[in-house]
């Protein structure tokens, strides 16, 4: 097998794993065991989740929290996940380095995923330590957007070194305002997660009879709270909640309407590739519609709301996938 294609198996292979992790970290995170253990990077001061017969009832943080085994795997199998992740980048970067002339691909994309995956390994450690705060959850999860992103987009300049194509500069700003209105509702629903605001709202199309309720909506999207706070099950009073929960609304139907539009627009003005990246666009994007609908009125179900995170990284991939064809322009 030749440099490059090991190369390329290995970028798909830690492509697979992000995603994986975070799924699984929303999991983690919906099924409240984001605390599950309350030390980092071990699990009550060891590697692997002890049992609790083994723990003295002096400990530490057995003092600190009650052992609660399913929670501690759950959360001891993400770190162990997160960490091969953070090994095969520190691989592919070596590799990027090493083999850069064999390989014919700029490899700043696989250097910019080491101090990022670096980041993110603090990220989790403070996630831990800082009480569930929401803005380092909340920036965790974006963290693996983008690391996500990078792979991907590593994958495919390894794929297509030899392809080129020339689009209309209108279609590649399209492009560009659609992932960074994604990029904003995904940041939206990681604030309504974090705050445990997904059930502020059970109603459509109205939140407590009301359109919008706003009485605290400053209080809402209050980023920092200080520190020694314990945000697990959230702090924020239910109209705050609200506020959060149809703020992610209203951001649903913005993102809607401007990725129906860049639909259009790639329609139009794209070549036969990116007319299928639209339609593929097209029902990735009623699909994530339908999740979100179904976590309103179903009660957030834990296989709904798992789905809802992958499916709204998968629409942030298949952006990435048109920016990445659409690179090139007349």
């Amino acid at each position: 097998m030749s440099i490059r294609r090991t190369y390329l198996s290995l970028s798909i292979a830690l492509l697979v794993l992000t995603m994986v992790v975070m799924v699984f970290g929303a999991y983690v995170r919906l099924t409240d065991a984001g605390l599950g253990c309350p030390d980092w990077p071990g699990c009550y001061g060891k590697l692997l989740v002890p049992a609790e017969k083994n723990l003295s009832a002096d400990d530490q943080w057995l003092a600190q929290r009650p052992l609660e085994v399913g929670k501690a795997w759950r959360e001891m199998i993400h770190r162990y996940l997160a960490s091969a992740l953070g090994f095969g980048i520190l691989c592919l970067a070596g590799i990027a380095f090493y083999r850069r002339h064999t390989i014919g691909v700029n490899p700043a994309v696989a250097y910019c995923l080491v101090p990022l995956v670096m980041f993110q390994g603090a990220l989790g450690m403070w996630t831990v330590t800082l009480l569930l705060k929401p803005l380092i959850v909340t920036a965790h999860l974006l963290g693996g957007l983008i690391t996500l992103s990078l792979l991907f987009w590593n994958t495919l300049q390894i794929k297509y070194l030899d392809v080129s194509v020339k689009i209309p500069n209108k279609l590649k700003m399209f492009v560009w305002i659609g992932l960074v209105t994604v990029f904003c509702q995904i940041f939206l629903g990681g604030w309504t997660s974090t705050n445990y605001a997904a059930l502020a709202c059970t109603e459509l199309p109205t939140c407590g009879g009301k359109w919008f309720p706003s009485e605290q909506l400053g209080e809402a999207f209050t980023l920092w709270r200080g520190l020694g706070i314990d945000y697990e099950y959230g702090v924020l009073d239910t109209p705050a909640r609200m506020s959060i929960h149809m703020v992610h609304r209203i951001g649903a139907v913005v993102t809607t309407i401007v990725l129906l539009i860049l639909i259009w627009r790639s329609m139009t003005l794209g070549d036969s590739r990116i007319k299928k990246l639209a339609w593929v666009l097209l029902c990735v994007l009623t699909c994530q519609i339908l999740l979100g609908l179904i976590n309103i009125v179903g009660g957030l179900p834990i296989s709904v709301a798992v789905a809802h995170n992958g499916v709204g990284a998968t629409l942030f991939l298949v952006l990435v996938t048109m920016l990445f064809f659409t690179r090139t322009s007349d």
